[in-house]
């Protein structure tokens, strides 16, 4: 019980000091709202790619057919489709806001939060794995191609050219572009030479710093968090991010797939992980659902804390 707990709260600990340092360099008037726009156009188009190639390059992609994956994939699909349902039907969303409250409902922070936690909470890193490459190669670039159908101008172009633009679109993305390179890299076993590796692995580990400490200017200088009219939404994805989809995870782990009780716990707990602040980053992109992505990664992020403690105090 102690290890997974002092676990969770050291991956939380590191998350909120950078956080938090972006928040006091906006109250020192060092960073502005201009400032929080570059840090994250940075992190979208350079460092995040980076970030995504090195990751998958590394990693082992026969892990992702592993049976965790089964478990992990029907708490995000359950809980973004709830989502999307509610947004449509109940808050009438956008289909652009809709996509990003379907990444605030289901997009775990595998990466800089996941990868700390699976390691000192679940003792292998790599069990974060599965859920990580999920996001990279199925939902990320579903919801990126979503908004890019959404916010693409095409009404004056023929049909010809209106599905090579729709065909062609997500592969502009450079978000995509990264996991379909670093996926290749993975799978031939292709190494990556010192002389690109090297300065590739400086800018990717831009990526997290620069996504949180824009989050931090945000949450200083932007409206006050879950407040106003985003409140029942970010409420909505909180519950779906934080109960719903751990919740799942769990049922498909030990009823459906009967895993073993320390991979049940892995999945729930990593299911349970918050909002992962590339959301942020997505949103501010886009200039769709910004305060929505703010707020779910901020009632999330906290939320969480207990949530997983919870977790760790049932299920070890």
């Amino acid at each position: 019980m102690e290890r997974p707990v002092l676990g969770v709260l050291a991956g939380f600990v590191t998350i909120g000091a950078v956080i938090g340092l972006g928040a006091l360099l906006a109250q020192w008037r060092i960073l502005d709202v201009e400032a929080q726009k570059m840090l994250s156009r940075l992190a979208f188009f350079v460092a995040s790619p980076a970030l995504v190639v090195t990751v998958l390059a590394d990693t082992d992609v026969s892990q992702i057919f592993s049976a965790n994956l089964v478990a992990s994939i029907g708490s995000v699909v359950v809980a973004a489709l709830v989502w999307v349902l509610l947004a449509r039907l109940a808050f009438r969303r956008s289909v652009s806001e809709t996509v990003i409250g379907a990444f605030g409902s289901a997009y775990v922070n595998a990466g800089n939060l996941g990868l700390p936690i699976a390691a000192y909470a679940l003792g292998n890193a790599s069990l974060v794995v599965p859920m990580l490459l999920t996001q990279m190669l199925i939902l990320q670039p579903a919801g990126l191609m979503a908004l890019d159908l959404a916010t693409a101008k095409v009404k004056d172009l023929s049909r010809g050219a209106w599905l090579w633009y729709m065909l062609t679109r997500p592969f502009r993305n450079p978000l995509t572009v990264g996991s379909l390179v670093g996926l290749l890299l993975s799978v031939t076993g292709v190494s990556i030479p010192p002389l690109i590796g090297d300065p590739l692995h400086l800018v990717a580990n831009m990526a997290v710093p620069g996504m949180l400490l824009a989050y931090g200017v945000s949450l200083r200088l932007g409206p006050k968090p879950a407040a106003g009219a985003e409140s029942l939404p970010v409420a909505t994805v909180a519950v779906l991010k934080i109960v719903v989809q751990p919740l799942v995870a769990f049922l498909i782990a030990r009823y459906a797939m009967g895993l073993a009780p320390a991979d049940v716990f892995a999945v729930t707990v990593i299911a349970a992980l918050p909002t992962a602040q590339n959301v942020f980053t997505v949103a501010v992109r886009y200039g769709t659902g910004v305060v929505l992505a703010r707020d779910s990664i901020f009632i999330t992020t906290i939320l969480a804390v207990p949530a997983l403690v919870l977790i760790a105090a049932l299920l070890t």
